[in-house]
Parts: structure tokens; sequence; C-alpha cells
């Protein structure tokens, strides 16, 4: 076998890193570039980050370098962040300094020594600010600024203690929304949802507008929902400018359902999240916190309910000891009461003959002069109850002729309110029947397209047959 002359890998590696040290090394470069795939981690003061140049046209990737920040970048990076009031994240466009180096393990890496201020955010983060700025401008009565964000009328909202009525804004064909659907139907504890999907594509910025029209037709179906889901599966920052959208901003900041978003992003926020009720960062995370949200209902009702079982356990304990009590002391009384009654029965017994013959004599006196009272005063007694007659006479003609009069009244009264409510009057006053095969009908559910009607007004009956019929809410 012919023998080939070769070198190791860290030979190679080496030689790469030498080569690439003598080229670069003691200079630097001032570079524009977007961040994307950022990660920081404070206790460190580390930023690991990739720096990207995309055509401007086709949006392709066309340059990704990974780049790193810390000790003195680090510092640059947060007097950046003080000077703009911007936190140094994903898809922020930078002009920053960067030094070339080489590793034989971790490869090629650029490390940030400097950024400059003044270049302030990437374009697509300059493009969400004045969506956002145009949003509180031209409908700041549903989008105000706050220190910690936004609020909105949909945040406004609060979430009914128990979600179950839910729209679903997807793709059908989405991964994000299957994911969804799964986590909701497999719940642990068998939660019943109720779900209605409005499709529609959730890629692309001109698809804007169909979100929107699916959020007007969850409103025109009349149904209460409890909250609307929008959801899509995970994809580049690109792929998710739909929902940087100023018209999809506006309906969800404005829409009169709380709304709850699982976009599929683990480190960009949209302007759709900044807006709405409430933002999770996938289609399962806003399952489970829907799921959550009835479970922490549930654990109220479970709560509730343990301490109301606590509660009537106590008591009954508690009215036991007091009935023991009153047992005890009922006895107790008891026999007291029947061996003072009893004392009582036997002096009462003695005294029963002896006050019986006083009382005999005292009613045979009281009786002699009543008798006597009788036989004087007869003529007077009738006299009296003559004259209480005559006077109660008197008073029944009386009362009978107001009675008369105030019933009369009411005659009156009531013939004029039969006379206005009479359907002679109320078809005067423009109102009119509708009868349907010779029955007054009273509903437009007893009506259908083809049935033949008359319409009777004061002065004629007009007869006319059902084309279509309207259905009105509340009038």
């Amino acid at each position: 076998m012919e023998t080939r002359n070769y070198i190791t890998l860290s030979q190679l590696a080496a030689g790469i890193q030498g080569t690439i040290k003598n080229a670069f090394s003691g200079q630097s470069y001032w570079v524009v570039a977007d961040i994307t795939s950022h990660s920081f981690y404070p206790a460190k003061g580390y930023h690991y980050f990739d720096m990207v140049e995309k055509d401007p046209r086709s949006h392709q990737m066309i340059a990704k370098i990974s780049t790193t920040a810390w000790g003195n970048g680090s510092t640059r990076i947060k007097e950046f962040e003080n000077v703009t009031g911007q936190r140094f994240s994903n898809d922020m466009q930078v002009l920053v300094r960067v030094a070339v180096e080489f590793h034989p393990v971790y490869g090629l890496k650029l490390s940030l020594m400097d950024i400059d201020p003044s270049y302030t955010i990437g374009q697509l983060e300059q493009q969400k600010q004045a969506t956002l700025q145009r949003l509180v401008t031209e409908c700041a009565d549903i989008v105000q600024k706050t220190p910690d964000g936004y609020m909105t009328r949909n945040k406004a909202l609060r979430l009914n203690p128990v979600i179950q009525r839910i729209a679903v804004i997807s793709s059908a064909s989405s991964a994000g929304y299957q994911d969804f659907m799964h986590t909701m139907q497999s719940n642990a504890y068998k939660y019943i949802f109720y779900t209605d999907n409005y499709f529609t594509a959730v890629q692309g910025e001109a698809n804007a507008t169909q979100v929107c029209i699916q959020l007007d037709a969850i409103i025109a179906s009349g149904k209460q929902y409890d909250t609307v889901v929008i959801i899509r599966g995970g994809g580049a920052q690109t792929d998710l400018l739909l929902f940087d959208q100023y018209a999809l901003g506006k309906a969800v900041a404005g829409f009169p359902v709380p709304v709850i978003t699982g976009i599929g992003h683990h480190k960009n926020e949209t302007i759709t999240d900044m807006l709405a009720h409430t933002a999770t960062k996938t289609p399962t995370r806003a399952a489970e916190l829907i799921i959550a949200h009835n479970r922490t209902f549930e654990e109220a009702l479970l709560t509730q309910q343990s301490q109301i079982i606590i509660r009537m356990q106590q008591m009954i304990a508690g009215r036991k000891k007091q009935l023991s009590s009153l047992h005890t002391g009922i006895i107790n009384r008891s026999r007291d009461l029947l061996s003072v009654h009893r004392d009582g029965l036997t002096r009462a017994k003695q005294a029963i003959p002896q006050r019986a013959r006083h009382t005999l004599l005292r009613q045979r006196n009281a009786i002699s002069q009543l008798s006597g009272q009788l036989l004087a005063k007869p003529g007077q007694v009738t006299a009296s109850r003559l004259q209480e007659l005559a006077h109660i006479r008197k008073d029944i003609q009386v009362y009978a002729r107001k009675l008369l009069q105030q019933q009369q009244q009411k005659l009156v009264h009531h013939e004029t309110v039969v006379r206005i409510m009479s359907p002679a009057a109320l078809l005067q006053k423009g109102f009119a029947m509708v009868q349907h095969k010779g029955q007054i009908i009273t509903s437009a559910a007893q009506l259908s397209p083809g049935d033949e009607i008359t319409v009777q007004m004061a002065d004629a009956g007009v007869h006319a047959t059902i084309t279509s019929k309207t259905t009105t809410d509340g009038y």
C-alpha cells in the first residue's frame, strides 16, 4: 500500500492559527452586522452571539461568524445600553470593533472590543420601534407606553376564572398547532376544552391582513370565547415579521377578548407579543399556561373545600361537646326541678281545700252583689247599647258613600287605560300586527322565508310574502 505524506489535524489547526494570527495580530476592524443567538451570563459578564449579514433583497444569509464579548467588551456593551436605552439583544444591527481569533478546538470567532452607540439598533428593530411609536401616537386610546413596556386595552381585560371556550388562530399544517392541541387534550387534570379553529397563513408580512380577518371573524361569530390563542411553530426572525405589522398590532391591542400568543420564539419578542394580554414562547407553553390557569382556580376551590370541611368538623366537634354539656345539665336541672315541684305539689295539696272554701265564700258574696246590679241597671244598659248602634249606623252610611266614590274613580281610571292600550289605539300610533294563517305572530322565529303574512295597520291590512329574514341582537 502506497504511503502518503500527512499531518495531524492539530498540526493543520496550528498552521491555520498561526496564519490567522500573523495576518490579523494587533489589528481590529469596525464591522456592521445583525445580532442573533445572543446569550448573556450576568454572573461572569460574558456575551455569546452570532454576527450575521443578509442580502438586502433576498434576505439570504451571506455571512455568519460567532462572536464573544467579555471584560472590556462586556463593559462597552453595558455603556451602549445605558446610552441608547436599548438592551443588547437579537435582531439589533450594530457597528462594533472586533478582533479576529482562531482556536484549534473552537474554530474561528470574533472578539468584541468596542461598540458604537450612535449606530443604535438594527434595521429590523428600528422598524419595530417605528411601528410601536406609530401605535402609541395614532392609537393612544388602546396603546400606552409605560416604564415596564406597553399597556393595551387587551392587557386590561381580566381572564375568566376558567378558560374553556377557545378560538385558535394558526396554520392548519403547523406543527405548533399540533403541539398545542396535544397538550390541551392530554392534560393531566382531564380538563375539557372547546376549541374553534380559524386557520390562516401565519408566515409572511402580507398575511398580517389575513390574521386580522380571522380576528374579525371571531367577533362576527357572536360566540362568547374565554380567550383567543395565536400560535405558530418556530422560525427565523424574518419569518415572524408578520407579527410586527401595524394593522395586526392595532387589532390585538384593542381586541375585546384576551389574546394569548404562542408564536414559537425563544429569544425574540414581536409587537403582537408585546401588545397581547399574555405572551408565551411556544404553542406548548400557551397550552400549559391555560391549563395552569384552570388548575389555579381548581386548587383555590379545593383549598376552600378543605377549609370548609375542617371548619365543619371543628364546628361539629364543638357542637357535640356543647350538646354533651347541655345533656348533662338538663338531666341535673330536671332532677332539681322535679324535687322542687314535688315539694310544691305537696304543699299545694294541703292548701287547696282551705283556699277553695275561702274562694267559694268570696264568689258567693260577689254573685249576690252582681244579682243586685243586674236587677237595678238593665234599662241603663239597653239605652246605652241603642245609642251606640245609632252611631254605628251613621258611620256605616258615611263609609259606604266614600267607598262608592273611590270605586267609581277606579273604574273611570281603568276605562281610560283600557281605551289607551286597545289594539285600535296602538294601530293609530303607528304599530302593526303581523298575522300568519290567522295567528298573531310575536317572534320572527315563527316565520320562515316563503311564508305569507298579513300586516294589519290602522286603516288596512297588507298581504306580503317573506323573502328573507335578518336576526337582530338586543333590539
